[in-house]
């Protein structure tokens, strides 16, 4: 009979808080958690092209008591990224005479 294997308590369950299909903006994410102080890693989601292309990506994860913040941590990125491009936007009209 076989045994299972017995679940380390040093290892921490991984939850995903962030999927894309580039490694670069994932890796982005992963610094911006990291600066929060917020351990995460990078998995890869491979599927074989000739059987399913363009399906894969790559996903963010964190240990599970973590996830909350690390989802509001990138949220509260995105919020900043999108303000800050609407005050360029408007900085570019106001520039070319346009409002």
């Amino acid at each position: 009979m076989a045994t299972q294997p017995k679940p380390n308590p040093q290892e921490k369950e991984l939850v995903p808080v962030f999927d894309t299909q580039e490694e670069s903006e994932a890796m982005i994410v992963r610094g911006l958690l990291d600066s929060a102080g917020i351990e995460s890693i990078i998995t890869g989601l491979d599927a074989p092209q000739d059987v399913l292309p363009g399906v894969g990506g790559v996903l963010v994860q964190v240990p599970a008591e973590r996830a909350d913040e690390a989802r509001q941590v990138i949220e509260d990125y995105r919020t900043a990224g999108d303000a800050e491009a609407g005050e360029l936007s408007s900085e570019e009209s106001e520039s070319s005479g346009e409002e």
